[in-house]
C-alpha cells in the first residue's frame, strides 16, 4: 500500500496517482479516470478533480493508495 501525506488539507484524485508513481502523466490519470478504473473508497469514480483527504482510500490496477495528514 503506497501512502500520500498531505501538505495541504486535500489531494485531486489525479495528483494523487501521478505522485504515486502510479501513472507516468496526469493525462494519463485523466483518461484512466474517466475510463471508470479508479476507486475511491471502494466506488468507481470518474472526476479526476476530485478533492482526497486524510483516511480516503484509492484502489487501482490492483493496488493501494492511503492518503494521510
Amino acid at each position: 500500500m503506497e501512502i500520500i501525506h498531505l501538505k495541504e488539507d486535500y489531494i485531486k484524485l489525479g495528483q494523487a496517482l501521478k505522485a504515486a508513481g502510479m501513472t507516468d502523466s496526469g493525462v494519463e490519470a485523466k483518461y484512466e479516470i474517466q475510463d471508470g478504473l479508479v476507486k475511491v473508497n471502494g466506488e468507481i469514480e470518474t472526476r479526476r478533480g476530485k478533492k482526497l483527504s486524510a483516511g480516503d482510500i484509492v484502489e487501482y490496477k490492483g493496488k493501494t493508495i492511503k492518503i494521510e495528514l
